[in-house]
């Protein structure tokens, strides 16, 4: 007989309302500096066997994050047991995001390993706490995606070049799905989202919301560095800067002024909230990746406003704000079931951009991508009731 009873690391749900602690604040700064490895680690690598690698580390990252804070959404992080946790992820994921640069070549070990025990250890540690506690087959499922993926993960790393790639998409392909049918394993079975995925779904969200802004930062910080690094500050140099800022806040505009919010409402309404909650999680992940794309396209910009484009760039500046329209606008249906007519709008407009991006210059291409985000911003107030509203 499973105990249905309260655990002591278990937040209060009649009491609590899941809000994020300063220990999750604290735990985001790893990840912080995790989305500039990665942004960083793109610039230098933008080819496309690059951005396939950067991918997959993505996909590690964010996963990672991801079910540290749906532990953190079952269990109080104000607990000194669950505390120590998070500051033990801290430290792996620390040593996991400086091995980003590297984690193709001779770091890849490490970056597989500090992956492998955190998610397994910290599910593992549930497990052990939970002792017979109701949640306690549903983490144990957990553990054996884990176990499965982390195979993937430390094979790939030790094979290196084209096994190494392989193997670990397969294994991000896997931590990335399992969740979407129930951990499903033989004898254990599948989780049932409704009844052991009961999450605060407020707090899931917003720790998503405060991830976008950390990748929001970055696009900021992108531009700023570029513009230091700059010794003249010609005027092309200071107006490239001062409107890819205002593409950053453009593409804020797009995403908080109204669906963030609208989901907000959702989750804390709907009959099952986990399943929302990982429905908004799998979103997130293309949605904040598009972000970092978007950082390496700011910086390409300030450093080179007259460069010529080529393929790899065009992705950057173009296909990453496709993707990100395309996020939010999968966000917004989800939220609210409609899609924004300025979203189809702003995506016919960019793909059309495709072919002509060739023959104009960084500058002129940044001004084109802003003022298509401008235009979606000032359609959705002109025209509110199309807006995403709950």
């Amino acid at each position: 007989m499973l105990n249905d009873s309260p655990h002591p690391l278990l937040r209060n749900r009649e009491e609590d309302t899941a809000s994020v602690a300063n220990s999750e604040l604290l735990f985001d700064l790893i990840y912080v500096f995790s989305v500039t490895q990665l942004s960083h680690s793109l610039l230098h690598h933008l080819t496309w066997v690059g951005l396939l690698k950067e991918t997959i580390l993505w996909f590690a990252v964010w996963l990672l994050w991801q079910h540290t804070i749906w532990v953190t959404n079952w269990f109080d992080p104000e607990t000194k047991p669950i505390r120590i946790l998070l500051f033990i992820g801290m430290l792996t994921g620390l040593l996991m995001a400086a091995a980003i640069p590297y984690a193709y070549t001779y770091r890849g070990l490490i970056f597989a390993v500090c992956y492998v025990l955190t998610q397994v250890g910290r599910t593992l540690y549930v497990v052990f706490v939970l002792g017979d506690h109701h949640l306690t087959t549903n983490f144990k499922r957990i553990l054996g995606w884990f176990c499965i993926s982390g195979v993937f993960w430390i094979t790939g790393a030790l094979l290196k070049g084209e096994w190494q790639i392989a193997l670990w998409l397969i294994a991000a392909i896997c931590d990335y799905t399992a969740p979407m049918h129930g951990f499903s394993l033989p004898h254990l079975g599948r989780s049932d989202s409704s009844k052991e995925w009961t999450i605060e779904g407020r707090h899931l969200l917003e720790r998503c919301q405060l991830f976008v802004i950390i990748a929001f930062g970055e696009t900021l910080t992108m531009t700023g560095a570029s513009l230091s690094e700059i010794e003249e500050w010609n005027p092309l140099v200071i107006i490239s800067a001062v409107i890819t800022f205002i593409g950053s806040l453009a593409m804020w505009w797009v995403y908080f002024d109204v669906s963030s919010e609208a989901g907000s409402q959702k989750i804390q309404r709907v009959d099952d909230p986990g399943k929302l909650g990982l429905i908004y999680n799998s979103i997130h992940i293309v949605l904040v990746g598009a972000l970092i794309i978007c950082a390496v396209g700011d910086e390409l910009i300030v450093s080179h406003p007259e460069r010529e484009m080529g393929a790899e760039v065009v992705f950057v500046l173009i296909i990453g704000p496709i993707i990100y329209i395309l996020a939010n606008s999968a966000y917004k249906y989800v939220t609210c079931h409609l899609i924004p007519i300025s979203h189809i709008i702003g995506v016919i407009t960019l793909m059309v951009l495709i072919p002509w991006s060739y023959h104009i210059s960084l500058f002129m291409l940044n001004v084109l991508v802003t003022s298509i985000f401008i235009f979606v911003i000032v359609h959705d107030m002109l025209y509110p009731d199309r807006s995403c509203k709950i």
